[in-house]
């Protein structure tokens, strides 16, 4: 594949969520992926749920039993000639199967060697079982997300292990190979999910320490506090959107919503008066349906969107038209991100486990 990453070689063991993940990542932007897959494991999690994980597109697979001496050898053939290795087990695994970082170092200097754990390889949790929800939990990042008079809504998984986890370690990963080509000198990157959430949420942290963001869920700018960024339900069920923080946005919205110059209407920089604002918003929104705003709204500046369902936004006109989803299979998906200009990533095919068996040992042997 092309990609900013081509001729990177990546060995992956097979796993879920956020390590898988950060494999896709490094695939679709052109890296050599070889996922080594167990030979004897079931259908596991996504299997028994009746899916594919799309997360493995775009990468190679081996099967492999890593308890038998001639597919360790297999094993350790790979990372001698890989870029950057990828493993989500917990802290001890990889060594005690004799691919631990010392060992794995030993074999190649320069590799670079990505780990990717929910509380990280130190710490008195890091040998506990855990879960996306419990690592944002922990963060804070859960208790922040929700109505005041509601409990914390989890935001999928999307949160904690693709955005604290997966992208931290690629992004981790590139950096350390960039040292790596510059030195020669490989090294370990420990990516927490607990770690990575933390960091998204540092703008809020200078917030609450500038006084401007209360400690308490849903009382704020950002976390439907307030009146003009916060969901509201349209006459037919759905709902919209709207994010007007800006003053000039916010009279493109009263503007849209018919209240422009009503002076009955509360002042929003009034936040005792913001419950009124929002009844009040509530019930104008609520007379028509959502698509029916988004004809009022769409390329305006108010900054107002339909909520649309994961299906219903591949059909949007803006992601169509920009190509924000692709078919590949005959499987609609997300399409690679970031673009770039001169070495365009590409979305590849999901492998079978131990597809590509012949071909990798071909290579290693040549």
């Amino acid at each position: 594949m092309a990609g900013p990453l081509q001729g990177v070689r990546v060995v992956e063991f097979a796993g879920l969520g956020p390590g898988p993940f950060c494999g896709m990542l490094l695939a679709d932007l052109g890296a050599d992926v070889v996922r080594i897959d167990r030979r004897s494991a079931g259908t596991g999690l996504i299997g028994a749920l009746g899916g594919t994980s799309l997360l493995d597109r775009g990468k190679r697979s081996i099967a492999l039993d890593l308890k038998d001496a001639a597919d360790l050898a297999v094993v350790r053939a790979l990372v001698g000639r890989a870029d950057v290795l990828l493993e989500g087990f917990r802290p001890g695994v990889m060594e005690r199967l004799g691919l631990g970082p010392e060992q794995a170092l030993e074999l190649n200097p320069a590799l670079v060697y990505g780990r990717m754990t929910g509380w990280g390889q130190t710490g008195p949790l890091a040998h506990s079982a855990g879960h996306d929800i419990g690592y944002i939990a922990l963060t804070g990042a859960l208790g922040a997300t929700g109505r005041p008079d509601e409990r914390p809504a989890p935001p999928l998984n999307l949160l904690g292990d693709f955005g604290g986890g997966g992208v931290f370690l690629a992004l981790g990963a590139v950096a350390a190979l960039l040292h790596a080509r510059t030195t020669g000198q490989g090294q370990v990157v420990d990516a927490a999910i607990v770690d990575g959430t933390a960091v998204l949420t540092t703008m809020i942290h200078g917030m609450v320490d500038q006084g401007s963001w209360r400690d308490v869920r849903g009382g704020n700018l950002l976390d439907t506090g307030a009146p003009f960024y916060d969901v509201y339900r349209c006459a037919d069920g759905t709902f919209l959107a709207v994010g007007a923080l800006e003053e000039q946005f916010y009279a493109a919205l009263l503007t849209g919503l018919g209240l422009a110059g009503d002076d009955t209407l509360p002042d929003r920089s009034d936040v005792g008066a913001w419950p009124r604002l929002r009844d009040r918003f509530a019930e104008v929104i609520g007379g028509r349906t959502r698509d029916e705003w988004w004809r009022v709204f769409a390329g305006t500046d108010a900054c107002v969107a339909p909520v649309w369902s994961l299906l219903e936004a591949v059909q949007d006109r803006h992601n169509t038209e920009r190509g924000v989803f692709v078919e590949v299979d005959g499987v609609r998906q997300p399409a690679a991100a970031p673009r770039f200009s001169v070495t365009p990533g590409a979305v590849g095919s999901v492998p079978a486990v131990g597809q590509h068996d012949a071909e990798i040992r071909a290579e290693l042997a040549g």
